[in-house]
């Protein structure tokens, strides 16, 4: 049975061409970051969106592409809009719309997240106030929170896109039970990419 009190919410920009994995595109091409953006996504939705253990949403920018339901990947769930501002904005509108229940959000671009990371971090929301997953970049790849007895949002003057965007949140949070799951590795470049899988070279 469903466990409607659970959200899982997956991150994602539209698969449109020149738009996702901006990093990796300078290595690969803007075909290659696509294509890496998609089959990456698709296989996120496909392991971890039907899953009992909760209720999977896919929150998509730009806003207009969230009017799409299954035209952006295979089972895809319903598409929700992520809205306007920077990615903290996005998130904490995400964090306090959805009903309620404790809210994991995931990025679309890990290709190791697996349904046992979702679990972990519900399973730490049951004593802890939030749980995030950082990355070896600095960011994070996974950040949840059980919002009650209530939600105070930690992303005002976090720096996106850097080495600090995990240590600005942290700071963010304040005095309260966070828990920490294990490093997961973003993929930005086409070493990254070829130290996972040898399909993918420079120019593919």
């Amino acid at each position: 049975m469903r466990r409607l009190g659970r959200h899982l919410v997956i991150f994602a920009r539209a698969p449109r061409l020149g738009t996702v994995k901006r990093r990796l595109a300078r290595d690969i091409g803007a075909l290659g970051a696509l294509r890496f953006h998609r089959e990456t996504t698709a296989g996120l939705i496909r392991r971890l969106g039907d899953d009992p253990r909760w209720t999977c949403w896919l929150a998509v920018t730009p806003d207009a592409w969230a009017a799409r339901p299954g035209g952006l990947w295979p089972r895809c769930p319903a598409p929700i809009a992520q809205g306007g501002g920077d990615l903290g904005l996005r998130m904490g509108r995400v964090l306090v719309g959805l009903p309620p229940g404790p809210v994991v959000i995931v990025g679309a671009d890990i290709p190791d997240i697996r349904a046992r990371h979702v679990a972990a971090a519900f399973d730490a929301l049951g004593d802890h106030d939030w749980v995030l997953g950082p990355a070896g970049d600095g960011g994070y790849w996974l950040i949840g929170a059980r919002r009650r007895p209530h939600l105070r949002l930690p992303f005002a003057g976090v720096q996106w896109g850097g080495d600090q965007a995990l240590a600005g949140t942290l700071a963010g949070l304040g005095p309260v039970k966070v828990k920490l799951l294990e490093t997961l590795a973003d993929v930005d470049s086409a070493a990254d990419l070829r130290r996972r899988d040898s399909r993918w070279a420079v120019g593919t």
